[in-house]
């Protein structure tokens, strides 16, 4: 919650005779956590749209702000214009009306939306060039130009849209008290008088409360960029965009499980086979990385790294998922290598084998089969796991199911069409790995 939304919390709740406590809630979960009554009223820069209006008591607007595009000062004269910007990238928040117009600047104007958690990265992955532009409203937009130097905002306004209140939708009376609070604090010059210390006080807002101070006059949003649309017309919609996610999940979690296991395969021969210094080396490597959050390593790589190297944002992943899982698989390995009968080892260094020899011929082949169980679990974990990277900007079939979800103002069949498609991934995977197994118990 930014501190004019504190503010104006702290009004309403004098006016209706309440202390004010805040809690923390997701930006996408919002709606959600709305619903089910967890809060009073949720204030947090909630941008009003047809389909929070047709699930949630909204509140009537109390802020009309403009998106806007930010770019580098460097490319002030270039880039003026999202039709400018085709074919590259533009970070902005999903589930945002500038998520909304971004989608459809790529559909007509060939734009990469690049859809971020927060709105802090956005700005410093512009600043250093790992993106071209920005688009958000210009609450945001001014706060990252004042902590990124090298950027500008661009005069042109690209939508227009209202921070509203959400309420459960069974607190319409409720509600009703709220808009009530909010005219009377547009009429007396309390919310002027709240915007102005915060620096947000601009010509467009005596414009939206003129026409809100009489009651039962509400403000239309943008429903151009949000339109007001049925589930199953949303999903339709959105179906594509989820089968592309789940397309990059796979190609993602595929290449990172083969890092994985090369990786795995190398540290587990090593601690087995290597000298003391080596083994102790791999031991550290093994026990920091899994005794430390994947996604604290995720950030380390992608955000923490930025001065030394940037690294594309699927590449940080599939390193930063490889190298977790490495650690995992390294541990599986050793100990279906170290499972193996000395019996088998004593006889081939009988039959003159070498230590390679052994390890391909006799002890690998032995040590996969007692290991495959285990690495179809790996392979599973990892691919619910790649969600995480989601923070790094991947949009994966999380997030956009994530973004579907913020759009429409529920979690029930987004989350139903996100499960069943990583279960058709993983449950031919676990069926194949089932029948290896029963086929080499045969042999």
């Amino acid at each position: 919650m930014v501190g004019f939304d504190v503010e104006v919390a702290q009004l309403l709740a004098a006016k209706l005779g309440r202390t004010a406590q805040f809690i923390q809630v997701g930006f996408t979960s919002i709606d959600a956590s709305a619903n089910r009554g967890d809060f009073d009223i949720g204030l947090s820069g909630i941008e009003d749209s047809p389909a929070r209006r047709t699930r949630l008591a909204v509140t009537i607007p109390y802020y009309e702000f403009r998106e806007v595009l930010t770019v580098r000062q460097a490319d002030r004269e270039r880039y003026r214009t999202l039709g400018e910007l085709r074919g590259r990238r533009i970070a902005t928040l999903g589930g945002t009306l500038a998520y909304d117009l971004l989608v459809k600047a790529q559909s007509e104007q060939g734009v990469i939306p690049v859809t971020y958690e927060d709105d802090v990265h956005p700005y410093s992955d512009l600043a250093i060039g790992r993106v071209d532009a920005v688009v958000l409203d210009e609450v945001l937009a001014r706060r990252g130009i004042r902590q990124n130097g090298t950027l500008v905002n661009q005069p042109a306004t690209l939508g227009v849209g209202h921070y509203v209140g959400v309420l459960a939708p069974t607190q319409g009376a409720l509600r009703d008290r709220i808009d009530a609070i909010l005219r009377e604090a547009m009429r007396d010059g309390r919310l002027e008088s709240i915007f102005r210390r915060w620096n947000m006080w601009n010509a467009d807002q005596p414009r939206l409360y003129a026409r809100l101070i009489v009651p039962a006059k509400d403000v239309p949003v943008d429903a151009s960029l949000m339109p007001a649309e049925g589930l199953w017309d949303a999903t339709r919609r959105y179906l594509p965009a989820l089968l592309r996610a789940t397309a990059i999940t796979v190609v993602l979690s595929c290449l990172a499980m083969a890092m994985a296991v090369a990786l795995g395969v190398a540290i587990a021969s090593g601690r087995v086979y290597a000298n003391a210094p080596l083994r102790a080396a791999l031991t550290a490597y093994v026990e920091v990385i899994r005794g430390t959050p994947l996604l604290l390593q995720l950030f380390v790589l992608y955000f923490g790294l930025a001065s030394i190297v940037q690294l594309p944002a699927f590449l940080a992943a599939l390193i930063g998922l490889g190298l977790n899982y490495a650690a995992y698989e390294s541990e599986i390995y050793r100990s279906a290598l170290e499972a193996v009968p000395v019996g088998q080892l004593d006889a081939a260094r009988t039959l003159g084998f070498s230590r390679l020899q052994t390890l391909l011929l006799v002890r690998g082949p032995q040590a996969f089969r007692l290991a495959l169980a285990p690495m179809t679990n790996d392979f599973v974990a990892l691919l619910k796991d790649s969600s995480l990277v989601s923070v790094i900007t991947v949009v994966e079939l999380t997030k956009e199911t994530s973004i579907f979800a913020a759009n429409i103002g529920s979690w029930v069949l987004p989350g139903a069409l996100c499960a069943a498609m990583y279960l058709a991934l993983s449950l031919p995977l676990a069926r194949v790995a089932r029948h290896i197994e029963k086929g080499w118990r045969r042999t």
